[in-house]
């Protein structure tokens, strides 16, 4: 694929998209399963640059991975891991670094982690300075409050009640919920202020539970993890496909007027990026629901509904409203979306830098957008994607609004759904 791709003006015909894996899921599972103390087969992992780092860790730390065509078979390491020292580079994945920096941190050793320049610019000093009250020895090698870090030996302070702050990053929480079984001991987690991103903790608490650890949750304001815990893996798990790599597909088929269906997830789906339908429902999409499916189409005559929405429950995938803004005809808002702040770019800037190039005029706030579509779209933008997947992904939809659009650097697709551009192509005409 070539520094930017030009997509000309598309129509699409009815189709069926089979999603990759979640992300959200493949790396949780694929940390949970190292960590139990038996095998577990993982069927349909995504195949990212973002599992590739978790599986390249993992490879570092000790863990016995056996792969067989669509399946991986992880040996567990019993709650530890057999290599104490490690060098990690762990790229722009998230879901891979602030987990590991906490289970490294609560087993104690040797960790240089490390990544990217984006990641060292992204904030991990709230999950630091809760795993140094547990005991954790941890050293920024750069920022404070910043990766790279050191990560030396754990020193139990005899503390267990545990605050965190919840309006960075739910990836914080989610990183403590995951680490601190493995001391064998019983914590409180308490959040401090307001919780983002609550969907994204649901699948942690559902994961933790499916690998044997019932961690009870108050109001995600308090949770309370039991003593002598243990992970114990399923023989089987079978990763859902990704809702928010669904949420392009699904924006298509409202956008274009026709049936696109995806499938490996479907109404009893444990992502919260699932709602993601139900917002395009109340905008004018037609949607049906099944257990390993989800439609999306638009009747003839629907028009596209402005919307004002509060978009904490779906954060990655309220991007994509962002695109569908353009062919609402009237001013549409997201707010709550502080966490775009501190993803793989500044997503809230980046967004409004992308949206005016093809003509919208937009209002950036600290925690929200405004978008007002122009009559007319402004054809073969030159969209920067800013090395982020979803901005990439987002943008390829102004193809379906009648005008082309040019994408740079399409590859940046490879850190959740590498055959993007490819799948997208083959539902046009």
């Amino acid at each position: 694929m070539s520094d930017f791709i030009r997509l000309p003006a598309h129509t699409l015909q009815p189709g069926t998209v089979a999603l990759p894996g979640s992300k959200s899921i493949s790396n949780r599972t694929l940390l949970l399963a190292a960590l139990s103390d038996n095998i577990c087969e993982i069927k349909s992992l995504l195949k990212s640059d973002d599992t590739d780092r978790m599986l390249d860790a993992l490879t570092a730390l000790g863990v016995s991975l056996e792969r067989k065509g669509d399946s991986l078979t992880v040996q567990g390491s019993g709650g530890t891991f057999p290599n104490k020292s490690a060098d990690l580079f762990l790229g722009n994945a998230g879901t891979a670094f602030r987990p590991l920096t906490a289970v490294l941190a609560l087993l104690g050793g040797d960790y240089h982690l490390h990544g990217v320049a984006r990641m060292h610019e992204r904030p991990i000093g709230d999950l630091v300075d809760a795993l140094r009250i547990t005991g954790a020895d941890i050293d920024y090698l750069g920022n404070p409050g910043f990766p790279p870090l050191h990560i030396g030996q754990w020193r139990d302070k005899d503390t267990r009640i545990i605050p965190v702050k919840g309006n960075v990053s739910s990836q914080f929480l989610t990183a403590l919920l995951m680490a601190l079984p493995l001391s064998g001991e019983a914590f409180t987690i308490k959040v401090v202020g307001e919780l983002i991103s609550k969907p994204y903790i649901d699948i942690t608490l559902n994961l933790m539970a499916k690998f044997g650890v019932v961690v009870e949750n108050q109001d995600y304001q308090t949770f309370y993890l039991p003593a002598a815990a243990r992970y114990h893996a399923p023989q089987t798990l079978h990763v859902e496909g990704d809702a928010s790599s669904a949420s392009y597909f699904l924006a298509a088929g409202l956008l274009a007027g026709v049936p696109i269906r995806v499938s490996g997830l479907g109404k009893n789906a444990i992502q919260g990026d699932v709602a993601f339908a139900a917002e395009l429902e109340k905008i004018g999409a037609t949607v049906v629901w099944g257990d390993d499916f989800i439609e999306v189409s638009r009747a003839p005559g629907q028009k596209i509904l402005p919307f004002d929405l509060d978009a904490n429950h779906i954060p990655d995938a309220a991007m994509t409203l962002a695109i569908v803004a353009l062919a609402a005809g009237a001013p549409c808002s997201l707010s709550n979306i502080g966490s775009w702040r501190v993803k793989e770019t500044d997503r809230i800037a980046a967004m409004a830098n992308e949206l005016r190039k093809v003509g919208a005029t937009v209002v950036e706030e600290a925690e929200a957008i405004h978008i007002t579509p122009p009559a007319q779209l402004i054809p073969d933008a030159r969209i920067d994607t800013y090395d982020d997947h979803r901005m990439a992904m987002c943008f390829s939809l102004v193809s379906l609004l009648g005008v082309p659009v040019i994408i740079n650097d399409p590859k940046c697709t490879h850190k959740t759904f590498p055959t993007y551009f490819d799948v997208f192509a083959g539902l046009c005409r």
